[in-house]
């Protein structure tokens, strides 16, 4: 089936979800194609995506890492492989269900039809919400996004959110070599990067729903990677040229 979507989703540990997210992602009316990005997982989450190639050929693909090396480098990887392979319209999308696959149909129109170069799945715009979080998660995740908003000036209410198309233009116009962070701070990183090379990012609300099965890989030295790292970016983009307009795309592998 030809799309010009897909949908990267990096996973961990997820032989609880993995099959559910494949089958429920190909069974919406809007095509996408898939890649896994796999670090390596213990629990047989590549196997399992690898009988979901055969079930869906040409669908559905696999990058294998060796080992756990970030969530923002599985996502880089991810990106080139994308930029590389064609297509028009990418997507961060986690693997946990937390993120209502159906919404990626709202965030492609936004992209495709609605004028956004980024399209952002946010919680904290007027019809977005978080179900089964504690308050003080919830908290936590909102104080975060309304630093980064002082800190950058960037108007997003969901800054470190993680459901988000890209246009190609707008990774092809990035360096992704220069990206820095790995986890929330990689997130705040993508968007403040095409914000400055003046794309336009949009919001579309989304119920974000804490996962059920399977292990949240949240821990403290993200969210303090995403503290320093919001100053760090504010500085380079004041004082050192950040970020970089890449004029001449070449292959991406």
């Amino acid at each position: 089936m030809h799309t010009r979507s897909v949908v990267i989703i990096p996973t961990y540990n997820e032989r609880e979800n993995i099959a559910q997210m494949i089958d429920t992602v190909l069974a919406l009316p809007e095509a996408f194609h898939i890649l896994i990005v796999d670090d390596g997982s213990p629990d047989g989450t590549a196997g399992i995506v690898e009988e979901k190639m055969e079930q869906y050929p040409g669908q559905v693909h696999l990058k294998r890492r060796a080992g756990k090396l970030g969530l923002g480098t599985a996502y880089l990887e991810g990106f080139r492989w994308a930029l590389d392979a064609g297509y028009e319209f990418i997507f961060e999308m986690d693997c946990d269900f937390s993120h209502p696959p159906m919404k990626l149909i709202e965030l492609y129109e936004a992209c495709a039809k609605g004028g956004a170069d980024v399209a952002i799945g946010s919680r904290y715009i007027k019809g977005g919400k978080v179900e089964n979080w504690p308050f003080d998660r919830i908290a936590m995740s909102y104080g975060a996004s309304l630093y980064v908003r002082l800190i950058t000036g960037m108007p997003i209410k969901d800054t470190t959110a993680g459901f988000v198309c890209y246009r190609r233009e707008v990774l092809e116009t990035m360096h992704l070599e220069d990206v820095h962070f790995k986890g929330y701070a990689f997130q705040i990183e993508m968007k403040y990067t095409a914000y400055c090379l003046g794309f336009r990012l949009v919001e579309v609300p989304i119920t974000f729903t804490d996962r059920i099965l399977g292990t949240s890989k949240m821990n403290t030295s993200i969210f303090k990677e995403a503290f320093t790292g919001v100053v760090k970016l504010r500085y380079w983009h004041s004082c050192k040229g950040f970020p970089r307009r890449n004029n001449s795309p070449v292959s991406h592998l």
